[in-house]
């Protein structure tokens, strides 16, 4: 059962994530570029209908180590999204700058809890 804050959230009102993992080649140049290239991708997903928003996650013991989530309304509005014109095109300028043998799949998972930093409830 999801939650909220100790209330059930209403099914219609969850959003997924899309979830995955890259390392980058180098903490110097390939960083720079791999986050210049996200921050540029920005824009292509805010037009996209059933975004919510996205988080990009360094590791801490291993700052080669991305994670990227993207939040969606549903499954659906992401898969449309990436047939999008221009969508390979930002992935390929990412690409560029990551370790390709080490690119595990991407995962889709659903909000079941919503205590955000600071109180904010991440549910919109």
């Amino acid at each position: 059962m999801a939650r909220r804050c100790g209330r059930l959230l209403r099914r219609e009102s969850l959003m997924i994530a899309v979830m995955s993992q890259v390392w980058v080649l180098d903490l110097e140049e390939h960083r720079q570029g791999y986050l210049d290239a996200y921050v540029a991708f920005g824009e292509f997903h805010r037009s996209q209908p059933g975004f919510r928003g996205r988080r990009l996650m360094a590791g801490i013991a291993d700052a080669h180590h991305m994670v990227n989530l993207r939040y969606f309304d549903r499954v659906e509005d992401y898969e449309t999204m990436i047939k999008r014109p221009g969508y390979a095109t930002h992935i390929d300028a990412m690409s560029a700058h990551i370790d390709i043998t080490r690119v595990p799949p991407k995962e889709y998972v659903e909000l079941v809890v919503a205590d955000g930093p600071d109180g904010e409830e991440l549910d919109g």
